[in-house]
Formats: structure tokens, sequence, C-alpha cells
């Protein structure tokens, strides 16, 4: 394909995806206009190649209440937690076939490429940690959430960047199997900018002119970044270790350009750069479906109640006064300490009433209805019920872990294979390309070095509860019979030795708080000898008395 060729394929292909979603950002924008308000007007009325009119302005106009805004930054904190918490080692990798788990030095090696994986995924510079919330916020407000994976440029320094794209920006569509392998990101940067990414000569006339002028170097200029499998056209070849045998193509286009640079980057990516997730999907539809989405009715219902509660609040506080028409109140004052004559009759009864204003606890009511409905939509609810109840026995928590793992597992599992998953395949692919992977043992490149990831994250413990709660519940049954019948033979069925590290790994209880299994063999075999050193010293007085007994008759046969 020739470099016009190119061009003209990525502006029909934007052009294309760009026009079926207007009423997904109509929905978009409502949501944000309530409870996103840093993302309104951002997806309707914007004008292509010029600046963003609303940089920097208060844009909570249609924001009464603030329980959507507040429940959002909730959830987003709560996937945090459960998924992807930034102070525990919340997956591990393992060889795909488990064969090599025999393995010592295969073993060595996937774990030191999961530590070497951390290390650079919570490197200052890769700035994983915000760009992640970043990306379940948009997930819980607009249900899709895209997440950009690529290598580090910053002063030759190695490593991998993140970041969380606007959904405002970015486009993609699915293949036959309804995974995402095609994405185009409508994106703008200041003349300077492109310079630096792309390179001065292989900017268009007119962006070349901006960047070098100091007048036009922060002129914005629109691009289109295009992802997509690499066709034979294109001179695919998975047999080659050059461009054309990386399985996706990327072009970099200046979006309205005429000229011929209009192609001003062209390379490819073995892994998909984009990890784009949704919350959930309904039939036939690309892009998912929020807890925005779904309270959306009630988040408009409340601001509508707010606002009438605002209104009759404002009557009670500062009564409407009603008066009987005969001039003497004309001037009737409201100021503190005024005397108004004439308010009263010569009987005391007053001349000056209220006028009734509803009952405002009614309207708390309606309002606190939609309020947990709202809450219950984002899971607030749900993470709430181990704070609000913390008096409960160890059962009883293992009980909750598992009722709420029951309930969330449907739905953070799908980021787990649609997000997490496709971007630590992208990571490590980055490492690997910079050449921050050690070798592979021979065993494992035998293997292509294929691998699985293991989730060990607060939720992957939730979903095994279920183990750990049987447990407690079996035991319980077990020691109420010992009780009664004095038996311990129903203790006999549980290997506590394999039960207990299964258990505390549920309990993410640390690994450097467990003792190692040579300690603990220490520690029985002290008690085992302490058991017998009691054992010889209570059976002492006992041994003396019968050699005292035995010593007249032992003399006799002497």
């Amino acid at each position: 394909m020739t470099d016009d060729e190119i061009v003209q394929d990525v502006k029909d292909r934007f052009d294309a995806v760009a026009s079926t979603r207007g009423n997904w950002e109509s929905v978009w924008e409502q949501i944000a206009e309530r409870i996103f308000t840093q993302y309104a007007k951002q997806f309707v009325n914007r004008s292509a190649g010029q600046p963003n009119d609303y940089t920097g302005t208060q844009r909570t106009e249609e924001m009464v209440d603030a329980t959507g805004a507040l429940a959002l930054t909730r959830f987003a904190a709560a996937m945090e937690s459960m998924l992807t918490p930034r102070s525990s080692t919340w997956h591990y990798l393992k060889p795909a076939d488990r064969s090599l788990l025999k393995n010592r030095e295969a073993r060595l090696w996937f774990e030191d490429v999961n530590r070497t994986l951390f290390d650079y995924r919570y490197a200052p510079n890769a700035n994983f940690a915000s760009q992640k919330h970043e990306d379940y916020m948009m997930l819980g407000a607009f249900g899709t959430g895209c997440m950009f994976v690529d290598a580090l440029q910053h002063h030759r320094e190695k490593g991998i960047r993140y970041r969380a794209v606007h959904l405002g920006q970015m486009y993609f569509q699915e293949n036959h199997q309804g995974l995402i392998d095609t994405a185009l990101r409508r994106f703008q940067l200041t003349a300077r900018q492109a310079a630096q990414q792309f390179g001065l000569d292989n900017l268009p006339d007119k962006i070349k002119r901006d960047a070098t002028s100091a007048k036009g170097a922060s002129r914005l200029h629109d691009f289109i970044h295009c992802v997509k499998p690499r066709s034979e056209a294109e001179g695919y070849d998975p047999s080659r270790l050059d461009l054309n045998g990386m399985p996706y193509t990327s072009y970099y286009v200046v979006k309205d350009s005429k000229d011929d640079k209009a192609l001003v980057k062209q390379s490819g990516y073995f892994t998909f750069p984009y990890a784009i997730s949704r919350y959930v999907m309904a039939p036939g539809e690309t892009y998912g479906r929020s807890p925005a989405m779904f309270a959306l009715p009630s988040i408009k219902t409340l601001n509508d109640e707010k606002k009438t509660l605002l209104k009759q609040g404002h009557r009670t506080v500062d009564p409407v006064l009603l008066a009987h028409d005969d001039g003497v109140l004309d001037s009737f004052s409201l100021r503190p300490g005024a005397v108004n004559y004439g308010g009263v009759s010569a009987e005391g009864r007053p001349l000056v009433h209220t006028l009734p204003t509803g009952n405002l606890a009614v309207g708390q009511e309606m309002m606190d209805a939609e309020k947990l409905v709202i809450n219950d939509f984002f899971l607030v609810t749900l993470f709430q019920i181990l704070i609000d109840t913390p008096q409960m026995t160890a059962t009883e928590v293992l009980e909750r872990a598992r009722e709420k793992g029951a309930l969330l597992s449907p739905t953070m599992g799908r980021q787990q294979s649609e997000s997490l998953g496709p971007m630590i395949e992208r990571e490590i692919d980055v490492l690997i390309q910079q050449g921050l992977v050690p070798p592979m043992p021979q065993a494992v490149a035998e293997q292509q070095g294929r691998y699985v990831v293991q989730y060990d994250s607060p939720l992957s413990r939730m979903a095994r509860a279920e183990e750990a709660a049987g447990f407690m519940r079996s035991l319980e049954t077990a020691l109420r019979f010992v009780e009664v019948t004095q038996d311990l033979s129903p203790l006999d069925h549980f290997n506590m030795d394999e039960i207990m590290p299964d258990v505390m790994d549920i309990n993410a209880m640390p690994v450097r708080w467990r003792n190692s299994l040579d300690k603990i063999q220490q520690l029985r075999d002290g008690r085992s000898k302490q058991a017998q050193t009691q054992q010889m010293i209570e059976a002492a007085p006992a041994a003396a008395s019968a050699m005292k007994s035995m010593m007249p008759a032992m003399a006799g046969k002497a």
C-alpha cells in the first residue's frame, strides 16, 4: 500500500466508526455533566483542531447532588483495592506446562520476571497507579475503559509508560470472535509536541512551520492513531522478525492534512497496545454499559428532588408571610429586633401567618431511597458490609467474604480477562523488546515461554473464601460432636498441614509472617521432647516407690 492509500484507509475507518456512536456520546455527556464533571463538554460540540474552550471552567451546572460523584469515586477505589492493590503482589506468572513447576530453574525464572514486571509497573515514571485509577473511573461512569501501554520514552530511560485514554478520543472494532483487534484514537498535539514525538522532518509543512515559530508552537493539530491487524497486502509474514513480522500495524496520520506527509509515522506491535475493558455488555453492542447508566434515572430524580427540597428548605427558613389586606402591614419589617405594629389584633390574635411549606422529612426520605439505589449500582453498599458490622466471628467474616466474592466475580472477573490479561501480555512484550527480561532457561524456551497468570488479588481470595467457610463450618460441627461424645476421632479427618497454609492465603496473611517447614518441624520436635520429659518427671515418683518396694525382696534373694 502507498502512503496515500494508507492515509485514506485510516481516515475512512475513523469516519466509519465515529459516525455510529452518536447515541453513546449523548448518554456519556449526560453522565459526565452529573457525576464526572471533568469530562463534561468533551463528548459533544467539539470543534476539530480547535483548543478546548472549556479548559479550566466550572462544569457542575447539572450536578445538584453529589451522591453519584461520590459513589463513582468509591467504586473506582473499591475496584483498585479488589483487583490491583498497589500495596501487594496481585498476580503471579506460572508456566503453562505444569511439568515445569517441578523445574526449579523455570520456577525461579518466572518469579524473576514477575518481580521485574512489578518493579517497572510501579516505577515513578511509569505512572501506572494514577492512570489505572482513572481507567476505573471511566469504567464506572461510561462502562468502557482504555489503557495505552507502551515503552517509556524519557531521557533514554527504559521501562513502561501507561496512559488512560479519554473515551471521547477512543474508537475501536471487534473481530469475528468478539475480541477487540482494531483501535483508532483521535487526539491533539501542539506543533512542538508533534515535532518531539514524530520528528520535525516527518511533519507536513504547515505543522513544521508552526513548530519552528514561537507563536505557532502551541497551536493544536489533530492526529489519528490506528492500530489494526497487519494484512498480507501490508506485507505480513509471521516468520520475519522485522516490521512485517509484527501482527499489528501502527499508523499515525494528520487528520485534516492533504499534504504528502500526512502519514507521520508507520510502525507495528507484537502485542495489542490498548487494553480495553467493558463493564457489562448488551447483545449487539461494542461499547460497555456502566453502573452510572443503570443509575442515571435515579441520579436525575435525585437532582430534581434536591432542587425541590432546597426550595422548600428556603421557604421553611425564610417563610412566605400571609397577612390581612387592611393596609396596616404595608411596612412590615423582617429585620432582627424590628417591632411591627398591627401584627396582632386587640385580642392578641396573630394577623400574620406563614405559608405551609410541605413535609421536608418526606422529601428527605425520598432522596435517601434514590441514594440507596445509586450506591447499590456502584457496589458501595456491598463494600460497606464489613465496615457496618465489625463485631463478627471469624466464620461470619468468611461467610461475608464468600458472599461478596460470589457477587463481585462476574463483574470483576471480566476485568481480569479483558483488561488485566492483555495488559500483562503487553507489559511483558515491552520489557522483552527492551532487553529487561533475563534470558529464558532451556526448558522454558522449549515451551516458547508460554505462561499463565495466577491472580492473587483480594477478589481472587474472596472467590476462594467458599473453601475456608466450608472448613470452618465443618470444624464447628466436628467440635460440637467431640464436646458431646468426648470422642476425638472426627478431628482425624482434618489435614491441618494442608488446610492452614490455604486458609492463611485466603486471609491474605503475609508469607514473611509464617514459619518455614523446617521451623515448624523444630517446634514440633521441641514439644515432643518436652512432653516426653514431662512424662518422665510425672512417672518418677511412681518409679521410685516401686523401686523401694522391690528392694527388700531383692535383698532377701541376695
